[in-house]
């Protein structure tokens, strides 16, 4: 089974990159198709389809319209107070009907804290099962999407009190297995199907979405899926159903802002961070302690270094601008409140998309 999942993964990545090649090839001119209105594919997702910058849409990404094809890259640059986010992706619609997508996504840490954690594990040659560096700590994550159009017209069919309705599936494959596990994560990969519903007020210029995923993520897979008790037992891995909103409104044709909520669960809320007998409060006072507390100088103890490593997490919420000087590019700014991500608090910052389309 484990082989059959790493030959599906890469078949869907081989799969995006290898419509996209058709797209850009001169004997694939004359499918190539970018007849749709501006920024109604919208933009590039967190998770590489299109949609909002973390809530995908029922709207198909890329310009194409139902009788060609269309496709992109896009990067994603996300600065926050103790994190910085990478997102590098592609994606290609199809005849306005499906898509796929692939986003190769790499979250990395400036936790003090964890730090400590991660040399004192160094230095007692646990730091392969924890899977920290002293340096900084990195998660690794990639993402395989397919959404598939049902039925409405968010654009063409305006006047109709029937959204646009699409249904979707992501696979999430995170590669820094014993940083998830540390993270007192159930599942290092796991599936997600969500169905989004995507309406567009011509008269206000306005659109609004409303998408409902089935998932266990952690941070959208960044900290893993479901959750364990100490020493990786009692695991639950159960999925949801959470709800995702967006709202844009058309300042230009192409120039649009807007907000997006997008829920998360609770499985690490109140989580310590599986140190295994690293901070263990056991008769010979934890290893921690044993081993570097001379070195500290009694500055971090033990107990108070274990109680600053206790996990929540937060509803994402963001206001965006989006603008797209032609059919080819667009840039998006926006600016994060994802409150609690793991150990740190108030993670708010500034988020950078750039999208080309071809």
């Amino acid at each position: 089974m484990k082989g059959s999942k790493g030959s599906g993964a890469r078949w869907v990545k081989g799969a995006v990159f290898a419509a996209l090649s058709m797209v850009s090839s001169h004997s694939w001119a004359g499918i190539y198709d970018d007849g749709k209105v501006f920024l109604t594919g919208g933009v590039f997702t967190v998770d590489g389809g299109g949609g909002g910058g973390a809530v995908p849409w029922a709207t198909i990404t890329g310009y194409e319209t139902r009788d060609g094809i269309n496709g992109g890259i896009g990067f994603t640059y996300v600065s926050l107070p103790n994190y910085t986010l990478n997102f590098l992706g592609a994606s290609v619609g199809l005849f306005d009907r499906a898509e796929l997508s692939y986003m190769n996504t790499k979250l990395s840490t400036n936790l003090g804290n964890v730090d400590t954690v991660a040399l004192a594990a160094s230095l007692l040659n646990l730091d392969k099962n924890l899977g920290l560096d002293p340096n900084g700590s990195n998660l690794h994550m990639e993402t395989y999407g397919v959404k598939v159009r049902l039925f409405g017209d968010a654009v063409y069919t305006s006047d109709s009190f029937l959204p646009q309705t699409a249904i979707g599936a992501y696979y999430k494959v995170n590669s820094t297995k014993e940083f998830v596990k540390t993270l007192s994560a159930d599942k290092a990969k796991d599936y997600e199907l969500y169905a989004a519903f995507t309406k567009v007020f011509f008269r206000y210029s306005t659109l609004i979405n409303l998408t409902v995923r089935y998932t266990s993520a952690n941070q959208i897979g960044l900290t893993g899926f479901g959750t364990c008790d100490a020493g990786h037992t009692n695991c639950d891995n159960d999925k949801e159903f959470r709800m995702e909103f967006s709202a844009a409104y058309l300042l230009q044709k192409n120039f649009a802002i807007g907000g997006e909520w997008q829920q998360h669960g609770n499985n690490q809320k109140h989580k310590a961070v599986d140190t295994g007998d690293l901070l263990s409060g056991d008769g010979n006072g934890g290893l921690l302690n044993s081993t570097i507390g001379s070195v500290v100088g009694g500055v971090i103890g033990a107990t108070s270094l274990q109680d600053s490593l206790v996990q929540n997490e937060s509803d994402w919420f963001d206001v965006f601008a989006a603008y797209a000087p032609n059919k080819n590019y667009s840039i998006t700014l926006a600016y994060l409140f994802l409150g609690d991500i793991a150990i740190a608090h108030e993670q708010n910052g500034l988020y950078l998309a750039l999208h080309a389309t071809f």
